[in-house]
C-alpha cells in the first residue's frame, strides 16, 4: 500500500490486515524499495509528494514485476487513464468492501493468462470512463472510440481462444466461470 496520508494507510491496514499480508510505503520511492517478487497487489496513491503515483506505476510496469496494481485517489479519472498500466482504479473515498473486493478481484486476476489481463484491465478503465464522463464526452474522444475497439478485438480473441462463445452472455458466463475455477 502506497499512501502518503498516515490516516488513510492505517484505516486501509486494519481493514486489510486479518486476511492479507500488508506492506506499507509513505511515498513513491519507498515503494519501490519495497518491492519485490513477493508482493501481489499494491494500491497505489495517485497524488504524492515526490514520485507521483503514477510515476510509480511506470517503473512498477517498466520493472517487470507482475504484480496487479490499483489506484486509489481521490483524483478524478480523465481520458489520460487509458495509457496507464493500472488494473482497477477507485476514487476516494472508498468503504472497506470495495477495498476487499478489488484486492480479491485482482489476485484472482493474477492467474489468468496475459489476453484475459489485458481485457480487464480495459474494461476496467472502460467502466472507470463511462462513470465520470457524460456520453457527449465519450462519444467526442477518439481515445475512447479506441478503446472500445481494442476490447471488442480482445473479446473475439479471447471468445476463439474459449470456444467459440456465441454472444455477450455467452462470453460473460465462460468468464466468470473461469474466475470460479470451472474450466471450458
Amino acid at each position: 500500500m502506497v499512501e502518503d496520508e498516515p490516516d488513510v494507510a492505517e484505516t486501509y491496514n486494519l481493514w486489510l490486515r486479518d486476511e492479507y499480508e500488508v506492506r506499507m510505503a509513505q511515498n513513491g520511492d519507498e515503494a519501490l524499495e519495497m518491492l519485490d517478487e513477493a508482493v501481489d497487489v499494491v494500491l497505489l496513491d495517485r497524488m504524492m509528494p515526490g514520485l507521483s503515483g503514477d510515476e510509480v506505476l511506470e517503473r512498477i510496469r517498466d520493472s517487470g514485476f507482475e504484480c496487479r496494481v490499483a489506484m486509489v485517489t481521490a483524483v478524478e479519472p480523465d481520458f489520460d487513464i487509458l495509457e496507464m498500466g493500472f488494473d482497477s482504479y477507485l476514487t476516494k473515498p472508498i468503504r472497506s468492501e470495495q477495498l476487499h473486493e478489488t484486492v480479491g478481484n485482482l489476485l484472482e486476476r493474477s492467474t489468468y493468462d496475459g489476453l484475459l489481463q489485458e481485457y480487464y484491465s480495459l474494461v476496467e478503465k472502460q467502466a472507470t470512463l463511462e462513470a465520470t464522463k457524460s456520453s457527449a464526452e465519450l462519444a467526442e474522444s477518439e481515445e475512447y472510440a479506441n478503446l472500445t475497439e481494442r476490447i471488442d478485438n480482445l473479446q473475439d480473441d479471447l471468445s476463439q481462444t474459449l470456444g467459440g462463445i456465441e454472444d455477450d452472455e455467452d462470453f460473460i458466463a465462460t468468464l466468470r466461470g473461469l474466475g470460479n475455477g470451472d474450466e471450458h
